[in-house]
């Protein structure tokens, strides 16, 4: 008897366990062909979401990878534009007082400004220097002169005129620095390609042709200096007008020089001149 009833006590307390809740999963038997189905099912249904788990978990590390890289890249940007070299210090310092000056002095750039009303006048004296001016007058000088020196100096001054205004606006398109203050290129700027402000073609060709003259023609001394106070000031107008820098009135003036330089290196003898003039006036034979 108290086998019997131990026995029937422990039954009774399994009994009372699995009743629970908690285990009531265990007294249902999973059908033989629903089990399989099901669990593929699952795992078709699991499949996709440890995808879309996964891509998503990828994309919070991409873009916290560049985060970090952007991170990583931005105190060395950060270093470089603190941490300038002194040469990158000194240019800017330069150009910012070259811009302060050229905006100061350009007291004729409008009619408006501090000294506008002599703005025809200055207008005028850059006319001087202006390379339109110069070719059409050696050209209209060219046709007077009747002497074989004379038309030596001239043809040379062309071919200084010619070369000065092609390297200078070739200069100004790789330049493309733009003048002191904003204002549209005149006709005769246009026509002579001097439409940017570095270098400043009117300097340039002011100290070529004073140069050149001081040369090659005798001229008593109160002349010379007047022809180097002309060059000047022909330069000093453009700054005046607001159409150049003090920079590129210098760096004009030194342009100048060297193509003075220049033209003495290649200078045409009287022979080549008179060629070229035949040329020009279709007057040439080859068999004279």
């Amino acid at each position: 008897m108290p086998s019997s009833y131990n026995v029937r006590a422990r039954a009774r307390e399994r009994n009372s366990v699995l009743s629970r809740p908690e285990f009531m999963s265990l007294n249902h038997q999973p059908l033989c062909g629903a089990g399989p189905s099901k669990s593929r099912g699952s795992a078709r249904r699991l499949g996709p979401i440890k995808h879309q788990t996964s891509q998503q978990s990828e994309e919070p590390t991409d873009s916290g990878g560049k985060d970090k890289r952007e991170t990583n890249r931005m105190p060395e940007e950060d270093c470089m534009q603190l941490n300038p070299s002194f040469k990158g210090i000194a240019m800017n310092s330069l150009l910012a007082i070259d811009i302060c000056l050229s905006k100061r002095m350009g007291v004729c750039a409008y009619t408006s400004s501090s000294w506008g009303g002599c703005r025809s006048m200055v207008a005028l004296l850059a006319l001087t220097g202006h390379g339109i001016t110069w070719i059409i007058g050696t050209i209209v000088c060219l046709t007077r002169s009747n002497t074989l020196a004379g038309q030596e100096v001239l043809v040379n001054l062309l071919l200084a005129l010619i070369l000065d205004v092609m390297t200078v606006a070739g200069v100004q398109r790789l330049v493309k620095r733009r003048g002191p203050w904003e204002m549209m290129p005149g006709f005769l700027d246009w026509v002579a390609m001097d439409v940017y402000s570095f270098p400043a073609a009117h300097a340039s060709r002011a100290a070529m042709v004073s140069k050149f003259l001081l040369s090659h023609l005798v001229l008593a001394v109160p002349l010379r200096i007047l022809l180097v106070l002309w060059a000047f000031l022909v330069g000093m107008s453009r700054v005046l007008l607001g159409k150049h820098h003090l920079t590129d009135m210098v760096c004009g003036f030194a342009l100048g020089m060297l193509h003075f330089s220049l033209m003495e290196t290649v200078w045409l003898s009287s022979n080549t001149c008179q060629t070229l003039i035949s040329i020009g006036t279709l007057s040439w034979s080859p068999f004279v």
